[in-house]
């Protein structure tokens, strides 16, 4: 065998292991199978297979073989094959009998607490005093839109009994077993274990970044708190008051002109205009909010693209948000969740290497990395053109420019907060796992949870409770979140260079060629800073997200002023076609699918949300 047949070989055994994983990873996530031992089994063989650090040997051992191999081009494209599986399996890879048994049974245990926890029922009490079950994403729109402070109340409560139904049905078991293995693999803490593998950074490396921000956000932070209590009273400030008394009823003043029946259009067309190119992946979409249904939006894909010996092999994925479309906010938040996760299909389907380890959502892919793709292309909803060209009301009528401002007057001082909600994760979980195991109890991390959120957010209690966060409970997440804020401030910083260099983001045809080239094509074998060196011509630097947060009401509606003038002097780009076989389903019924155009997709999509929500 060669290097180039071992090459071979090797990523057609990871696809069929990979994509038993993801099948069953995706039907029980959806809640339609049950199948949750299978499912752990699949995800074991997975694991086990990259952990194996037998490949570590065999690949040194095949790089040196390439080295023989006559073909320039064939030589270097094997090499760079190789050295991707390289990476790879030294993320994963574990070497004592200890660790792989430890992270056998963490696996096991894991699947059955998901288990318990999707057959969890969440209620709070509505507004005639009904008792409504509900998931998290809606009990946070409840709290952010609802006029009745005794319903949000009631949503807020039950984010805190799902912490203390975790609390009290294994997560404190979980987060032993995770340290345990971290301890068996060489590392003081699951925390630390994680953050070397996912970001190629320690933790104190971390948090010299973690710090540096915190700092840099306080003052402007610390002043809105003030200056909401003193608008609204101190009540503003109770953690099922305080979205909404900054944003609630501007949420209510731009609910008509996003209605999520039209999402998926404002999807289609607005990547269309950006020139993004999903080279005939095929892409199945989850929506809609239902009861069994994993609580946060997601994106994997159960075939990587790559280069097979110079056939492409075009990406499998499939996505997913939890939208309510009878709710008010449920337009803006499931369009926000179907833009994100639209924007991770987009990288992993360019990716255009000759291996499928360069194309996945798993290390050695940091996850700051593959959070920046999609934070960037959600971004694109915050902007005044774009909601000018995008947000409509039922009769066509475009968002007025006032209800634009309210929502800039309403969120800008709270810049810093919704950054800030992010920070405080890290600084929870780095402290969780660093706890003695004896002070693992209900009360101690109850306790820790509220101090953390008092010293970032600087209010008794989050709106978002820390462990009510779906991330902190699974393994491919947990302790990861921070790739959020550092991702924050890679597309601040790459909006940055784009508006440098063109004046505007939103239809720009440009935009999708050159993410492909400089973020997407070369996939995990470059880091975030390799990307943004490429594109922007310097390294990665926090100080874009910095200066936004600290921008004044005034300031901030003046830079979407230009945006808005800017749509009388340019041409607005034609709709480029996705080029993917796009399939919409509510579990395991399809709704709608492009199999005969784009247009016929979003017609059956809306058709369907009307006719079920009413609109």
């Amino acid at each position: 065998m060669t290097a180039t047949d071992y090459l071979n070989d090797l990523n057609h055994r990871y696809l069929s292991i990979h994509r038993r994983k993801e099948d069953l990873f995706w039907q029980t996530y959806m809640g339609t199978s049950d199948d949750h031992e299978g499912a752990a089994q699949a995800l074991a063989e997975w694991t086990n297979f990259l952990s194996d650090d037998s490949y570590l040997e065999q690949i040194k051992a095949q790089l040196s073989n390439a080295q023989q191999l006559t073909d320039d081009n064939e030589r270097a494209a094997t090499i760079e094959g190789l050295l991707g599986w390289q990476a790879m399996f030294s993320a994963h890879a574990i070497e004592s009998v200890q660790a792989k048994t430890l992270k056998d049974d963490l696996i096991a245990f894991e699947a059955k607490l998901f288990e318990k926890k999707q057959n969890h029922v969440m209620v709070y009490i509505d507004e005639n005093g009904q008792q409504i079950e509900a998931s998290l994403p809606l009990l946070r729109t409840i709290m952010n839109t609802n006029r009745h402070e005794k319903v949000r109340q009631s949503a807020h409560q039950a984010l805190l009994d799902v912490e203390q139904w975790l609390l009290e049905n294994g997560f404190l078991e979980l987060v032993k077993r995770r340290n345990a293995f971290a301890k068996a693999v060489g590392f003081d803490n699951f925390f630390d274990y994680s953050v070397t593998k996912t970001e190629h950074m320690s933790s104190t490396e971390l948090f010299s970044i973690l710090d540096d921000f915190e700092v840099r956000t306080r003052e402007a932070h610390l002043r809105s708190l003030s200056e909401l209590s003193q608008s609204k009273g101190e009540q503003a400030l109770k953690a099922h008051n305080f979205v909404y008394s900054f944003a609630g009823e501007v949420m209510r003043d731009l609910d008509p002109y996003v209605p999520f029946s039209q999402s998926l259009r404002r999807w289609v067309e607005s990547f269309g205009r950006l020139g993004i190119d999903y080279n005939q992946a095929e892409l199945t979409l989850d929506l809609l909010d239902r009861k069994g249904k994993y609580q946060n939006g997601f994106c994997h894909g159960p075939i990587p693209s790559f280069y097979d010996q110079g056939k492409w092999i075009s990406a499998k994925v499939n996505f997913t948000s939890n939208a309510k479309p009878d709710q008010i906010g449920s337009g803006y938040s499931g369009m926000n969740t179907l833009f994100h996760e639209g924007g991770h299909a987009a990288h992993f389907a360019n990716v255009k290497m000759n291996a499928p380890c360069f194309s996945q959502e798993f290390a050695p892919t940091s996850m700051a990395y593959a959070e920046t793709q999609s934070i960037f292309c959600d971004s694109l909803l915050s902007d005044a053109d774009w909601l000018k060209m995008y947000a409509k009301d039922a009769s066509g009528k475009a968002i007025p420019d006032s209800v634009i401002q309210a929502m800039i007057n309403a969120n800008q001082p709270f810049k810093a907060y919704e950054e800030r909600s992010i920070l405080v994760v890290p600084y929870f979980e780095r402290a969780l796992y660093q706890l003695d195991e004896k002070e693992l109890t209900p009360e101690r991390v109850t306790q820790l949870a509220r101090d953390c959120e008092q010293q970032i957010l600087g209010i008794a209690c989050s709106p978002r409770p820390l462990m009510a966060i779906p991330h902190l409970l699974s393994d491919e997440s947990a302790c990861s979140y921070q790739g959020y804020l550092l991702a924050h401030m890679a597309v601040y910083q790459t909006r940055d260079f784009f508006m440098r260099q063109f004046g505007y983001l939103t239809d720009n045809a440009q935009i999708g060629p050159m993410l492909a080239k400089h973020y997407w094509n070369k996939g995990n074998s470059q880091s975030l800073d390799d990307c943004i060196r490429s594109l922007c011509g310097e390294g990665f630097n926090a100080k874009y997200l910095a200066d936004a947060c600290n921008l004044t009401t005034e300031q901030a509606w003046q830079v979407q002023q230009q945006k808005i003038a800017s749509l009388n002097t340019r041409e607005r780009s034609e709709v480029q076609p996705l080029n993917a076989s796009i399939r919409i389903v509510d579990g395991d019924t399809q709704i709608a699918s492009n199999e005969q155009s784009d247009e016929q997709l979003c017609q059956q999509f809306e058709s369907y949300i009307e006719q079920t929500y009413g609109g």
